[in-house]
């Protein structure tokens, strides 16, 4: 009977060897492409909160609340309230009303006591070109959103 040698052959070696790098290879990409994606949603999300506290604020108080965004330093938030930082890979874009803006990059969107606001929208956009723009309603305060078509 013959004796068989355990082990691997060198071309299942090889073989293994090539798929770890292949691995090696795709993760960080991947790894990379879904911390971006994470970021936006992050970011979208985090700037719709503001905005809808900013009007319930308004609303609750009986005082206008005021949501900023300082494009030139890249952060946005409630006036008075904790700054959020953009992040690297996403740009913002702010229209807002003229007497609203400044020549520093500074856009404010007014939330009034009774329900209505100055009006204005927030693009989020992303390296590829995609986005989203929140509009805040000038006549109800509401925040809607849509995406961006380039």
């Amino acid at each position: 009977m013959p004796q068989y040698q355990r082990g691997f052959t060198l071309v299942e070696l090889l073989v293994v060897f090539a798929i770890m790098a292949l691995l090696v290879a795709v993760v960080p990409t991947a790894f990379e492409r879904m911390r971006e994606s994470a970021q936006y949603r992050d970011t979208l999300r985090t700037i719709q909160a503001d905005m809808r506290l900013a009007r319930r604020e308004a609303l609750a108080t009986g005082r206008e609340a005021q949501f900023v965004v300082d494009i030139g330093q890249r952060i946005y938030g409630v006036q008075g309230g904790r700054k959020h930082e953009m992040p690297p890979s996403l740009e913002l874009r702010a229209i807002v009303a003229g007497d609203e803006s400044n020549p520093s990059g500074v856009a404010t969107i007014r939330f009034l006591p009774r329900g209505g606001a100055t009006g204005g929208s927030v693009d989020i956009m992303r390296a590829s070109g995609a986005g989203v723009r929140l509009r805040v309603d000038w006549l109800s305060g509401l925040v809607s959103q849509e995406a961006l078509t380039r």
